[in-house]
């Protein structure tokens, strides 16, 4: 039975509020809010502008609640009755498995998708029913590259779905891509390339999630132009997995922050690992879990890691281990159902942006070059 999750000192100060209009929800704040959750290797993160109008991108796994109830509880340490916008990324069971958990206990009043799901012996496939019932009861969708989601003291807008991306370069962005150069194609499976991703402007900070795009669609968006410009941060890549962050666009991009949805045994691997850690002006990778994949090879401090395993190996691997072959064969990965921890981003209007994890309250502030 997985143990209650931990009730954070921030969350004990939180009022309950009821479902009032969106932006009476949250505390009153100046600063955008990002919380990257821990929901096990999927995605689940959370942005809360200053008009506290929210966007949940994915709702994690499908785990009797665990999933949900951490959602919720970081909905709740900033101050949310509701979810205002959801995103699902594309139809992986580790991106809308916890829907169906999450929506009986915390209200959803906008589902945004890339359209039908086009891979029937997907993982997520068997959610695709449920979910049609839930967005048919309240707003719906369908997301395309170029559109503006009307999310209030914030801008967010697509940048890819369902295959297709931003036809024209964002606002300062268009300039020839060099590392188009070094990309190697990659082969991926039929829904991450269908992937919603978007890029999120507040003031002059940046930021991009581009939900588990893969290789080959990162190519077509970045090549030979780049159309994104540059991030402040980067959400996601895609747990870390190697099917995507190319050089071709994790250094196009030159984030100064990356942060990872990594597992345990999911995500971190050698070659994304090596195309972060070169990128020009990274400053740093914060992870939620440790990866064995990356072992201590590959890894960054302990105090960017957010979560640890519920029994800790008498010894840290030092050369990364190998992925072990899908299937219902795969030897379990190390247990994780004690307390989970988020990674939260914290942004000004001048691009000052503050990192903080919750496990140990180690935070990083990252202010403007001048």
């Amino acid at each position: 039975m997985a143990r209650p999750i931990l009730v954070l000192p921030a969350m004990l100060a939180v009022v309950t509020l009821s479902a009032t209009p969106a932006a009476a929800q949250a505390r009153p704040s100046k600063s955008l809010q990002i919380y990257v959750v821990d929901v096990e290797g999927g995605n689940a993160t959370l942005i809360v502008p200053p008009t506290g109008e929210s966007l949940l991108i994915d709702t994690g796994n499908p785990s009797n609640g665990r999933d949900a109830d951490r959602i919720i509880a970081a909905a709740k340490d900033a101050g949310l009755s509701q979810i205002d916008h959801l995103i699902i990324t594309h139809y992986h069971g580790d991106h809308i498995g916890g829907l169906p958990e999450l929506l009986p206990k915390f209200p959803i009043r906008h589902f945004i998708d890339h359209g039908p799901n086009i891979d029937p012996m997907g993982s997520g496939a068997k959610f695709e029913a449920v979910y049609k019932e839930m967005y048919a009861k309240a707003k719906h969708t369908v997301a395309k590259p170029g559109m503006r989601l009307p999310i209030g003291g914030v801008e967010v807008q697509v940048v890819t779905s369902n295959g297709e991306i931003v036809a024209r370069p964002l606002a300062g962005a268009g300039q020839p891509n060099p590392h188009c150069a070094q990309f190697k194609p990659s082969p991926n499976n039929l829904e991450d390339p269908m992937s919603v991703g978007v890029h999120i402007t507040f003031g002059t900070f940046r930021t991009i999630h581009l939900g588990d795009l893969t290789r080959n669609k990162e190519f077509e968006l970045m090549c030979p132009n780049n159309r994104i410009g540059t991030v402040d941060a980067i959400l996601g890549v895609h747990h870390g997995q190697a099917t995507s962050n190319s050089e071709t666009i994790i250094h196009a991009l030159r984030p100064r922050v990356v942060i990872m949805n990594n597992g345990t045994r999911k995500g971190g691997e050698p070659d994304t690992m090596q195309s972060i850690f070169t990128s020009p002006g990274l400053e740093d990778l914060w992870q939620i879990h440790f990866s064995l994949l990356s072992g201590q090879e590959y890894t960054v401090p302990g105090m960017f890691i957010a979560n640890l395993a519920d029994d800790q190996p008498a010894a840290m691997p030092i050369t990364p281990m190998a992925a072990p072959a899908p299937g219902t064969g795969a030897p379990p990965p190390p247990a994780h159902n004690g307390p989970a921890y988020w990674i939260k981003l914290t942004a000004e209007q001048d691009g000052t942006y503050t990192v903080t994890n919750a496990r140990n309250g180690f935070s990083k502030t990252y202010r403007p070059a001048r």
